[in-house]
């Protein structure tokens, strides 16, 4: 009876045994998942993108300036002009101190520290195999990059054309040419600096790997 009782300790010592070796492998095996999804995920997208976004809408505020303070100085509003420079530096480092902000924020939820719901998530970037991606990336770059170089100039025609147009509300006046110049130019430039974001994000991802 002793021998049948002691066989049936060793059993059950054993079963528990095995639950807790398959608990530490499941914790183990989550903490590698977790540790290996971290790795592909930091860098976050988006720094890249950000700082050229923030690049040309300086160029375009320091270009459209002088046309926006005339307008809504002497004609529009009429408003006292250091005013008016004043409420353009200040949207200049609002959206810079959101755009850092920003950044900061996708950066640490990579890492797990705080959350941050993306909603700019791409399917395609998880279905479609790496080199295709980064074929259609560098496509981009070059197309999108080439198509907003040459409309750079005229796009800054047409908005600083637009500009006295908005402000007296004069809707005959109304540019459409210079309108698709200045969405062909947006687009492009977004295509290229969305493309170029990824390519070099996913270039930092793929150095420690090397």
């Amino acid at each position: 009876m002793s021998v049948v009782l002691g066989r049936r300790e060793a059993s059950s010592r054993l079963k528990t045994l095995d639950v807790v070796s398959a608990g530490m492998n499941t914790v183990t095996s989550g903490r590698s998942r977790r540790t290996a999804d971290l790795a592909d995920e930091f860098p976050t997208y988006g720094p890249v993108e950000a700082v050229l976004g923030y690049a040309l809408f300086y160029v375009l505020v320091d270009r459209t300036t002088p046309a926006v303070v005339e307008v809504f100085s002497e004609t529009a509003l009429d408003l006292s002009p250091s005013f008016v420079g004043f409420g353009l530096a200040t949207a200049l480092w609002f959206v810079l101190a959101v755009s850092v902000l920003d950044q900061v924020r996708r950066q640490l939820a990579a890492l797990g520290v705080v959350s941050y719901d993306d909603y700019q998530l791409r399917v395609w970037s998880r279905v479609t195999p790496s080199s295709l991606r980064a074929a259609g990336y560098l496509l981009g770059v070059v197309v999108g990059g080439t198509v907003a170089a040459l409309t750079f100039e005229p796009a800054v025609d047409a908005l600083l054309g637009l500009i006295p147009v908005v402000g007296a509300v004069d809707v005959a006046s109304f540019d459409l040419v210079g309108l698709l110049v200045l969405v062909t130019f947006f687009v492009a430039y977004s295509a290229a600096t969305h493309s170029l974001d990824r390519l070099v994000v996913d270039g930092i991802r793929a150095l420690p790997a090397d």
